[in-house]
């Protein structure tokens, strides 16, 4: 290490640098978490300035230091600077008590700076704090936004960490290192929203391919028009789930690579993103019937309290799985103006809930082989899984007979020319659960069987063959 670098103390600022998050955010999601009637308060904290905000966050919740994700290569070069016996210091605009916290966990600092009530330590008032502790020797400053210009432009050694090249380039000092190169925003946006996801949303074509009316240009411009709305509310909630269940995502084997929990994507993006796209998709319900704006408006909050409630209740989480599931049939049913059966709704039900339960199945079962005991954030252990996987299959047997009932009903057989091809689908169906509860048993699903049966090459001929006979029967 050069001796004119190694003398000068570092000072390496949080929010961004050391970690990947901001701790702000993060604050205000785990208080709405604890209580949503909090969000009636933040404005007025925030009209007090962003430093009062602050504080009052830092006074009502416990960060859970330990799972904020870091800059790796930042953090390794920090271990081997603090080996060398280089003096390090934290310093942010988060609260000092956030600071604190964070500096006692990563144990790597010789001290640690941050904002009081009097003072937001960004920018001038950060370089001023760092030009009082450094006096004359110089000082090294590691950053990663356009505040820190100002400090890299009187620092000795500039270091910038998950920045992007416009800012990078802005810096000029000879003695410049860049850690952590950020990823792609676009590409993380896309996989925060979902997009492949989206052919849940399929179910609303469902009550206008079964009425026969798929031929109807105008009826089928609005089922599209329904599926281009419902996708946008399904992409809020996605973000929504994404931002609420951040801390549990960062335990999950594979969650834990999502967008926002990894850090990968600012979570100022999800509060963005979220309202944008159930706003855009409820503007495109205005072009719609009244009724399917009210399921619409239900669809949004019964997400909600899922996301902040229901989701953690014993078996009641997998029944508004299921009910959620039905309401896109609905959705697609009032956007044409037609009525659906109860056969139908009791078949997607029954379905429905056999798969959302096969999901719980798999979670554990992948949950168990990494040796821990139940679903992060979930109410489901260990010792639920022979229940699970009992009552999962019941309804799923439930759903195959209310199918064939459906098939035989005088209502459905009026419909076709040649009713009794339909029951050509009932072995296929039979089949496809089987499949999927088989690889859900056995370990081979990821944990989501309807994205498992899409993409599943036997499950997509299995989809394809029964949308044959169904087109041979009308």
């Amino acid at each position: 290490m050069n001796n004119s670098v190694a003398d000068i103390p570092l000072y390496v600022d949080l929010d961004g640098t050391l970690i990947k998050t901001d701790l702000m955010f993060e604050s205000i999601l785990l208080l709405l978490k604890k209580n949503i009637f909090y969000a009636l308060a933040l404005p007025f904290w925030l009209i007090k300035g962003k430093t009062h905000l602050k504080l009052q966050l830092g006074m009502r919740i416990d960060l859970p230091v330990s799972n904020l994700p870091l800059n790796t290569e930042f953090y390794s070069y920090l271990r081997g600077q603090k080996e060398a016996g280089r003096e390090i210091i934290l310093i942010s605009g988060s609260s000092q008590s956030a600071v604190t916290a964070i500096s006692e966990h990563i144990k790597l600092f010789d001290a640690s700076y941050g904002s009081d009530e009097d003072t937001n330590l960004k920018a001038e008032k950060k370089l001023q704090k760092i030009r009082e502790l450094s006096g004359e020797r110089g000082f090294a400053y590691a950053g990663n936004s356009l505040d820190d210009i100002i400090i890299w432009q009187s620092a000795s050694q500039s270091i910038v960490v998950n920045c992007y090249a416009d800012i990078s380039q802005s810096i000029g000092s000879s003695q410049k290192l860049s850690f952590d190169q950020p990823s792609s925003a676009t590409i993380k946006l896309l996989q925060a929203i979902r997009p492949h996801h989206w052919l849940k949303n399929i179910l609303v074509f469902v009550p206008l391919v079964l009425s026969h009316q798929i031929l109807n240009i105008e009826l089928l411009s609005l089922a599209a028009v329904t599926f281009i709305s419902f996708s946008l509310c399904a992409s809020s909630v996605y973000v929504l789930n994404d931002l609420i269940d951040l801390n549990n995502d960062r335990c999950h084997w594979r969650k834990r690579n999502r967008p926002f929990a990894s850090g990968d994507l600012p979570l100022i993006i999800g509060f963005i993103i979220g309202p944008l796209f159930f706003i855009t998709g409820a503007i495109i319900a205005l072009f719609l019937p009244l009724g399917f704006q009210l399921i619409f408006l239900l669809y949004w909050f019964v997400n909600l309290l899922y996301s902040f409630y229901l989701k953690h209740l014993f078996i009641v989480d997998i029944f508004i799985l299921s009910f959620l599931y039905n309401l896109r049939i609905i959705a697609g049913a009032e956007s044409i103006s037609i009525e659906t059966t109860n056969w139908l709704l009791g078949f997607s039900f029954a379905l429905f809930l056999g798969l959302a339960i096969v999901k719980r199945v798999a979670e554990l079962h992948n949950a168990i082989a990494r040796r821990k005991i139940g679903i992060e954030g979930r109410a489901y252990k260990q010792r639920h899984l022979k229940l699970l996987s009992s009552i999962g299959i019941f309804f799923s047997a439930i759903a195959v007979s209310i199918f064939a009932f459906y098939i035989s009903a005088p209502e459905t057989t009026e419909l076709y020319d040649a009713p009794l091809i339909l029951w050509a689908i009932l072995p296929l169906l039979t089949y496809l659960l089987y499949r999927i509860w088989y690889n859900a048993l056995n370990q081979k699903m990821n944990e989501d069987p309807i994205i498992f049966a899409a993409t599943d090459l036997v499950g997509q001929l299995i989809v394809i063959i029964c949308g044959v006979f169904i087109w041979l029967a009308s």
